[in-house]
C-alpha cells in the first residue's frame, strides 16, 4: 500500500477490530462463568430443598420412605434438574423419572463438573454430601450452549459490521488528518521556476505539521533568493556581452571589407560571424526570458479570431515546410474571440514548427490543429519524429534543455521552448508535451482562454505537400 491515507486506514480498522474482538472474546468467557455458575447456584438451591423435604430424621429413614418424599418434590421439576441419591451401603436410593433408569456421570475427585448422558446432552453436575448419602444434581446446559452460540452470532454480526463502520471512518479520518499534507503538496507543487513568491500557509495550531510547512516555507525562501540571484546575472551578463559581441563582430566584417584575407581565412570569419550570431541570438533569447520572467514585458493583448490569424501566415508555413520535404495538414473547429498579440504568437508557432520539422522523416506530416474547447482556444502541433518520454516531455520546456533523438547534430540553443513556456504564461495560458497518436512522435499544446463563449462552428482541414 502506497497511501498513506491507505495504510492510516488500514491500522485503523486492525486495531480497532481486534480491540472488538478481545472485548468480545473476553466477555464471551465471564458470560459462560456467569451462566456456569448460575446453574451451579440452582443444583444447590435444589440440593437445600431435597434436604428440607427429606427432613431432620433422614438418616433413619428407609428407601421407600426416601423414595416418596424426594419423588414429591422433584416431580414438578423433573424438566430442569436430574435427580440421584446413592448410598455407600444400599447402592443406588433414588433417580429421577426423567433419568430413565441410567446413573449420572461421575468424576473421581470432582463435586462440580460437566457430564454427558445419552439421549439427554450434556449437563452441569453438581455433587452433595448429606451423610450418610451422596446427592447428585444434574441441570442441562442445551440452553446455556445456545445463549453462548447466540451470543458469538450476535459478536460475529458485530465485529463484521464494526469492520465496515471502521472502515469508512478510517478512510473519513485519513482524509481529514491528510488534508493539511494535502495542501502542502499542492501548494509546493505550484511553486516552479516562474512562481517562486507563494507560500505554504500555516495554521495557528503547532504541530508537526506546521513545523514541516515553517521548513518547506523556509527552503524556498532560499530558492527564490537563489533564483533571483541567477535571474539577476543572467540579465545582467547578457546585457552586457551585448556591447563586446556588436563590436567582434564589426571587425570580422571589416575584415571582409578590407579584402586582404585569404580564401581560408574567410571562410574561417565567416564561421566566426555565423558562431557570433548564435551567441548574440542566445544573448536575445536570455534578455527575454529574464525579462518575462521579471514581468518587464506587457503584452499588446487584442481580442481577434484566432482562425484568421493562422491563415495570415499560412504561406510562410507552408513554404518552411516544403523546404523541409514534409506536408502540412491544418485544421481550425469552432468559432471565437482570444486576446493575443501576434507577434509573439507567431513566435511560438513557428518554435515548435521548427523543433517539429527537424526531427520528421522526409516526407512527413505535420498537423497544425486549432480548435475552440470550453473556455479556451487550444492549438496543438503533432509531428511523426521519434518523439519523447513522459519524464522527457516534463523537462522539455526548462532552459537548456536540448534532445537529440535523429542522431543529428542540434545546433539549438536549447532555449526555444521556453520562451514559448514564457509567452503563452504572458497570454495567461498553459503549455504542455505529450506523445503523439498512438504513442509516435510528439503533440505540443497549448491553450489560451477565450474571449467569449465558444460557438462550434465549420471545420475548415487543409493539407499542404511539396508534390
Amino acid at each position: 500500500m502506497k497511501s498513506i491515507g491507505a495504510r492510516i486506514t488500514f491500522w485503523f480498522v486492525l486495531s480497532s477490530t481486534l480491540a472488538l474482538a478481545c472485548l468480545f472474546v473476553a466477555g464471551y468467557r465471564l458470560l459462560q462463568n456467569y451462566v456456569i455458575h448460575d446453574l451451579d447456584l440452582l443444583n444447590a438451591a435444589e440440593f437445600q430443598q431435597i434436604k428440607a423435604q427429606l427432613g431432620s430424621d433422614y438418616a433413619s429413614l428407609n428407601p421407600e420412605i426416601i423414595n416418596e418424599r424426594i419423588r414429591q418434590t422433584t416431580e414438578y421439576a423433573s424438566v430442569l434438574f436430574y435427580i440421584s441419591i446413592d448410598s455407600p451401603g444400599h447402592g443406588n436410593l433414588f433417580r429421577s423419572k426423567n433419568l430413565a433408569g441410567h446413573p449420572l456421570p461421575d468424576v473421581k475427585g470432582r463435586r462440580v463438573f460437566n457430564g454427558n448422558m445419552p439421549g439427554i446432552g450434556e449437563l452441569r453436575i453438581a455433587e452433595f454430601v448429606l451423610p450418610p448419602f451422596d446427592v447428585s444434581i444434574g441441570t442441562p446446559m442445551g440452553q446455556a450452549r445456545r445463549a453462548m452460540v447466540a451470543y458469538t452470532q450476535v459478536s460475529l454480526a458485530l465485529l463484521l459490521g464494526m469492520i465496515l463502520a471502521s472502515i469508512l471512518i478510517g478512510l473519513g479520518l485519513s482524509r481529514l488528518m491528510l488534508r493539511p499534507v494535502r495542501l502542502i503538496g499542492e501548494t509546493a507543487n505550484r511553486i516552479r521556476s516562474d512562481n517562486l513568491t507563494e507560500r505554504i500557509s500555516v495554521s495557528g495550531i503547532d504541530d508537526e505539521i506546521s513545523d514541516l510547512a515553517r521548513l518547506l516555507n523556509q527552503m524556498f525562501d532560499r530558492l527564490e533568493s537563489s533564483f533571483n540571484q541567477v535571474r539577476q546575472f543572467s540579465a545582467e551578463v547578457s546585457h552586457e556581452l551585448k556591447t563586446p559581441l556588436s563590436l567582434v563582430r564589426l571587425h570580422a566584417e571589416k575584415l571582409l571589407v578590407d579584402g586582404t584575407l585569404s580564401q581560408a581565412q574567410e571562410e574561417a570569419v565567416l564561421v566566426q560571424l555565423e558562431e557570433l550570431a548564435r551567441v548574440n541570438q542566445m544573448v536575445d533569447e536570455l534578455l527575454f526570458l529574464s525579462r518575462a520572467e521579471a514581468q518587464g514585458i506587457s503584452m499588446n493583448l487584442v481580442a481577434q479570431d484566432p482562425h484568421r490569424f493562422l491563415q495570415n501566415f499560412e504561406q510562410d508555413v507552408c513554404a518552411l515546410t516544403e523546404h523541409q520535404g514534409c506536408r502540412l495538414h491544418y485544421a481550425h473547429h469552432g468559432q471565437g474571440l482570444v486576446a493575443f498579440e501576434e507577434r509573439w504568437l507567431r513566435q511560438v508557432v513557428l518554435n515548435i514548427l521548427t523543433n517539429a520539422l527537424r526531427v520528421s522523416p522526409p516526407g512527413g506530416v505535420i498537423a497544425l490543429r486549432s480548435e475552440f474547447v470550453p473556455r479556451y482556444w487550444r492549438v496543438s502541433i503533432e509531428d511523426q519524429g521519434p518523439g519523447l518520454t513522459r519524464e522527457q516531455c516534463e523537462r522539455a520546456f526548462d532552459r537548456f534543455v536540448r534532445f537529440n533523438p535523429t542522431g543529428t547534430e542540434d545546433r539549438g540553443s536549447g532555449l526555444g521552448l521556453a520562451i514559448c513556456r514564457s509567452i503563452i504564461q504572458l497570454h495567461n495560458g498553459q503549455i504542455h508535451a505529450e506523445p503523439g497518436t498512438g504513442g509516435k512522435g510528439l503533440r505540443v499544446v497549448f491553450e489560451i482562454p477565450a474571449s467569449q463563449q465558444d460557438v462550434v462552428g465549420k471545420t475548415f482541414p487543409r493539407t499542404h505537400s511539396n508534390t
